[in-house]
């Protein structure tokens, strides 16, 4: 090639070159096509068993012997039903009111956050559950700003791990504090969101994922419902609210469709309770009125069911991979590119992080 005015010119091949460029580039698209006709050899190709599916085995197997953490934070008024249905979702005393003796509801004037961790246990399958308390939200005259220790317990959970990501010397295991999915419980008024609810979803669905349910459906007969939970959908529309799942976050057409049926019964309308009753001999949680027993198992009576089916049936894993690669990373990517920050601050030091406003009282138990 020659040079001439800035710009660069090629010589013409000749014809000789012409055809040894096609015949390299015949070949060099025979070896692509080969290597991926390589790349997709099923089982019936193969000579033998050669074992590939026992690493399902043994991811389980490992699992099951690690165990896994999953921390869940409820928000909403008092007198939502917020420890009764965290409590019937793992059928066990696992809330904070459950687990403190001579605990008095008092109307906290700030909101103080409380964590109790337990370690479930179910057919050789064990989970630290943490679940995190915010007792004093939206109970005062003047809500304003009544998310801000909230938002911070989050990102300080973040920043704990970020710290621990940055040592020298890291654990081979990082605790995992990350608040993995948060449930907001909407007081079953049959209007549309309050302002609240719209600053409260509109701020912290940026940093967490958040399911919002509406709370006591037992209140609302099913026209009431619907139409409410309609409105609500408009509202997180119109507000540019995000809640779990997002479309964006879909990786693959069977999993888009499962959650466009997810998303299609948001908020989910549930009702909470940890008495159980006979009904036609059978023995099943519910609510006993004067006109018979509210079912909260009974997909007719309340969308319990597809709840806890998202939360842990389905879902939870995804929770954790949403919050790991989505949340946690653009934090990380934030604090990382801070032009005041230096990695002395981050990890490299021994002193702990203070934590400044979350009033943390932790207590363990093996259900």
């Amino acid at each position: 090639p020659t040079e001439t005015a800035g710009e660069l010119e090629t010589d013409p091949l000749s014809p000789m070159e012409e055809s040894e460029e096609k015949e390299r580039g015949i070949m060099g698209q025979k070896q692509e096509d080969e290597g991926l006709q390589m790349s997709f050899i099923r089982g019936t190709d193969l000579f033998g068993y050669v074992g590939i599916e026992a690493v399902l085995d043994q991811m389980r197997r490992k699992t099951m012997k690690v165990g896994l953490e999953f921390n869940i934070m409820v928000v909403g008024q008092s007198g939502l039903g917020k420890s009764t249905l965290v409590n019937t979702l793992f059928k066990s005393k696992v809330s904070r009111k459950s687990c403190t003796p001579n605990c008095e509801e008092k109307i906290s004037k700030t909101v103080k956050l409380h964590s109790v961790s337990h370690v479930i246990e179910e057919k050789g399958m064990k989970m630290k559950l943490t679940v995190i308390d915010t007792p004093g939200f939206g109970d005062q005259i003047n809500n304003e700003n009544c998310w801000e220790p909230i938002v911070k317990h989050i990102n300080e959970q973040y920043e704990k791990y970020l710290r621990e990501e940055l040592h020298i010397n890291r654990k081979r295991r990082i605790p995992d504090s990350r608040v993995h999915c948060c449930i907001y419980f909407l007081p079953a008024t049959g209007h549309r969101l309050r302002p609240i609810d719209v600053e409260f979803m509109k701020r912290v669905g940026k940093i967490v994922s958040i399911v919002p349910v509406i709370a006591k459906a037992d209140t609302l007969t099913i026209e009431e419902r619907q139409e409410f939970k309609e409105r609500i959908r408009q509202d997180l529309a119109a507000n540019g609210i995000r809640v779990y799942p997002q479309k964006e976050y879909d990786d693959d057409p069977e999993e888009r469709i499962l959650n466009d049926r997810i998303r299609e019964s948001i908020p989910f309308a549930v009702v909470g309770t940890d008495k159980e009753h006979q009904v036609n001999g059978n023995k099943v949680l519910g609510r006993k009125t004067k006109w018979g027993i509210i079912e909260v198992e009974n997909v007719a009576h309340c969308e319990f069911a597809n709840l806890r089916d998202l939360l842990i049936r389905s879902h939870l894993q995804d929770l954790k991979d949403v919050t790991h690669n989505i949340h946690y990373e653009t934090y990380r990517v934030r604090r990382l590119n801070e032009s005041n920050m230096n990695f002395s601050e981050l990890g490299l030091s021994a002193r702990p992080l203070e934590n400044g406003t979350a009033d943390t009282s932790e207590s363990e138990s093996h259900l």
